[in-house]
């Protein structure tokens, strides 16, 4: 399973929050995001678990299983 965009997207309308502002908060590059957005790379496990404590979810929770 990848990490889905689309449920971080979910996320972030959720808690009304933007990727800039997650980026400052942790310190994770906009590049990261982009790249995640078209699928050319995804965030690196150490990464997913900043995204994941930033919105209180499990990592799981940004994984996809539908075969993304």
């Amino acid at each position: 399973m990848q990490p889905s965009y689309e449920k971080f997207e979910d996320f972030l309308k959720q808690k009304n929050v933007s990727v800039s502002t997650i980026c400052i908060e942790t310190g994770i590059p906009g590049s990261t995001f982009s790249d995640w957005k078209k699928k050319k790379s995804y965030p690196k496990v150490a990464k997913l678990y900043k995204i994941a404590n930033y919105f209180g979810v499990q990592m799981e929770d940004l994984l996809s299983n539908t075969g993304d």
